[in-house]
């Protein structure tokens, strides 16, 4: 959907008219970089930056998700296609919705986002930098479209709390996001209590990113993200001293030389991206014994030659996309299972993620989310 002409230039924002209701009101809210925005609220209509938002927004509208969804970037098909096909399974409608490209990659459509009249435009913190680069902020405000940065990335340890937050300001529903606040701290602190009073050793941890997307070795983590998870779970993530950021690479000598106790591939199905890819496809309704069978064929690299870890079997795959949602709690709890049986033998991560599906998610749980070498 492009549009031309006279609409090009009102896109552009040199003739401003108004394009909503006066009913709604204006309500100010900061986002996770800081900046006070301005939106009609609650918000009729959105935009989501990134298809996978979808995992936070339906947190809150568990009845009809996508009622104010008027357009998605198109991540959601290619990055996790199972959880996108239980969607369109019960909101058909969505395969209509306008999809746009990304503002890292330059295909954002700024055009085509004025036609639809949003009431905001929901962007991932990451995009922050090509955003500011292309100048879409003032563009959009132009024609009265607020821009209001989220993260469950990043920073997601720090951001999450805050995004729910600002993501119920927007909805009219911050009670709701409150519950869900208070649900997913309650389930990390049953982690951190049991830790902080065993105070058992801490085994390290190497947290290999997206194992067998590529033939390059290795993606992993800093001291965010699933490296943070393994930190809160008892563990020493391995590439915290290693990686300065969130993102980042290990070498196979590195690995080898840190000779970790445990490994922790994140996987998902990308079969749109990789074709008949080494990637470890766990996820909504995974096939479990496909995803152990290329587990276990990814220990079989050069990079974990003599591991303690695979020497052991202490090597797991969970869902990749835990580390963009605010689902990351369940992935805490598996994590500190998998370090501390003993400890954490009556704790059921599954159990905690049907509570979540049940009470703030539109979609029926089905398990395939974790898959270990542990596992008979």
């Amino acid at each position: 959907m492009r549009i031309t002409g006279k609409a090009a230039v009102l896109a552009m924002g040199l003739v401003v008219t108004a394009v909503w209701p006066a009913l709604a009101d204006k309500i100010t809210v900061k986002d996770v970089t800081g900046r006070e925005v301005e939106v009609n609220a609650p918000v009729k209509h959105m935009i989501l930056g990134e298809g996978r938002q979808i995992y936070f927004l339906a947190a809150l509208d568990k009845e009809a998700p996508f009622e104010h969804v008027v357009g998605w970037r198109d991540d959601l098909p290619k990055a996790d296609p199972e959880s996108y096909d239980a969607y369109l399974a019960k909101y058909p409608e969505i395969a209509k919705l306008p999809t746009f490209g990304g503002m890292k990659d330059g295909t954002f459509d700024i055009e085509q986002a004025v036609a639809l009249k949003p009431d905001v435009i929901l962007m991932n913190v990451d995009a922050k930098t090509a955003t500011e680069e292309a100048g879409y902020i003032e563009k959009l405000g132009k024609v009265g479209i607020p821009l209001v940065y989220v993260d469950f990335r990043e920073k997601p340890m720090e951001n999450t709390e805050p995004s729910m937050r600002i993501m119920g300001k927007l909805m009219a529903k911050e009670a709701l996001a409150e519950d869900f606040i208070k649900f997913r701290a309650d389930s990390i602190k049953r982690v951190t209590d049991a830790l902080h009073k065993a105070n058992p050793p801490k085994p390290v941890v190497f947290v290999e990113r997206a194992g067998g997307y590529s033939e390059d070795c290795c993606m992993s983590f800093g001291n965010e993200n699933f490296g943070k998870m393994v930190e809160i779970a008892g563990g020493t993530n391995m590439a915290k001293d290693i990686i300065p950021g969130t993102f980042g690479t290990v070498n196979p000598e590195q690995i080898i030389a840190s000779n970790p106790d445990q490994i922790i591939v994140t996987g998902g199905n990308w079969d749109k991206y990789v074709p008949g890819g080494a990637w470890v496809g766990v996820g909504y309704g995974a096939d479990l014994k496909e995803a152990r069978r290329k587990l276990e064929a990814l220990t079989k690299r050069p990079a974990f030659t003599g591991v303690t870890a695979v020497a052991d079997h202490n090597v797991h795959a969970i869902w990749h996309q835990f580390y963009n949602n605010p689902y990351q709690f369940v992935a805490i709890q598996e994590i500190a299972k998998w370090l501390h049986p003993e400890l954490f033998a009556d704790l059921d991560p599954e159990a905690t993620f049907k509570e979540l599906h049940a009470r703030f998610l539109p979609l029926d749980y089905k398990p395939g989310y974790f898959v270990s070498l542990k596992d008979e």
